[in-house]
C-alpha cells in the first residue's frame, strides 16, 4: 500500500476523515484560498530557481531568501520525486512496486562534500506548528537515492514568516525508517479490517469535508 507524508498525517488526524478522502473518494476537499496561494508560490518559486523565470511582484518579498538558496554550492534539483520500495531501496516515483513516495520542492546535492541541501516551502502565517518528521522523511530518501550523500541539512522554509525551521541528518538516522514502518502497519491495519474510527478534535466542528460524521459541527 502506497503511502506519502500527507497521506500519514491525514490519518493520524482522523481515520475516518481519511477513509473518505483517500479510499471511497466520496468527497473532495474543496481547495482553500491558502492551498491555493501556496500551489502558486511553489510554482514560482520552481522557475525562478531552475530557469530563471522572474518572480511575479506578489512574491517579490522570497526573493532574498531564494536567492541565498541558489548561492549555496551544489546542483539545484526542483520537485524533485523519490520513491522506496517497502524493502527501503530506492525506486521511481511512479513505479509499480513502490511503497513511500514524496516530493522534495528544492534539493541541493553536493557530490564533493557528501552533503545535501532539502527545503520544503511553506506560505502559513506562522512557522508555531512546523512540523520536522516531513525533513526526516525526505532526509531519509536522499539517502537511499543519492549513496554518495552522508550529510543532509533540511529546512521548513515559511517564506511570509521569513523563519527556517531547520533539521540535520546522516546515515545513523536511517535507523528512524523503523519509526515510519510501524506507524505504516496501523495505517495497514485500518485497511485490513476495514476500520475507520473517528479521532475528534478541534477541526471537526467547522473545518472538516466530512459531514455524515457524527462529530462535525456542520452536520
Amino acid at each position: 500500500m502506497k503511502w506519502s507524508y500527507s497521506s500519514m498525517k491525514l490519518f493520524e488526524q482522523c481515520p475516518r476523515k481519511y477513509f473518505h478522502l483517500r479510499v471511497l473518494k466520496d468527497i473532495v476537499e474543496p481547495e482553500s484560498e491558502a492551498m491555493n496561494y501556496g500551489t502558486r508560490f511553489h510554482e514560482a518559486a520552481e522557475l525562478y530557481m531552475r530557469d530563471g523565470t522572474p518572480i511575479p511582484e506578489y512574491f517579490k518579498f522570497a526573493k532574498g531568501a531564494l536567492d541565498s538558496l541558489k548561492q549555496i554550492e551544489g546542483e539545484k534539483l526542483c520537485e524533485f520525486e523519490m520513491g522506496v520500495t517497502a524493502d527501503l531501496e530506492p525506486c521511481g516515483f511512479k513505479d509499480e512496486n513502490v511503497w513511500y513516495r514524496g516530493i522534495a520542492d528544492l534539493l541541493i546535492i553536493n557530490r564533493e562534500k557528501g552533503e545535501a541541501r532539502v527545503i520544503d516551502y511553506k506560505t502559513g502565517k506562522s512557522a508555531k506548528y512546523a512540523d520536522p518528521d516531513q525533513l526526516e522523511l525526505m532526509s531519509l530518501c536522499v539517502f537511499k537515492h543519492f549513496p554518495e550523500i552522508k550529510k543532509v541539512k533540511a529546512g521548513l522554509l515559511f517564506v511570509i514568516a521569513n523563519a527556517l525551521t531547520k533539521a540535520q541528518f546522516d546515515l545513523t538516522d536511517e535507523v528512524k525508517w523503523d519509526k515510519w514502518k510501524h506507524k505504516h502497519n496501523r495505517l495497514q491495519s485500518a485497511y485490513d479490517t476495514d476500520t475507520w474510527n473517528p479521532k475528534p478534535s478541534g477541526l471537526c466542528k467547522a473545518w472538516c469535508p466530512v459531514l455524515t460524521c457524527s462529530h462535525n459541527g456542520r452536520a
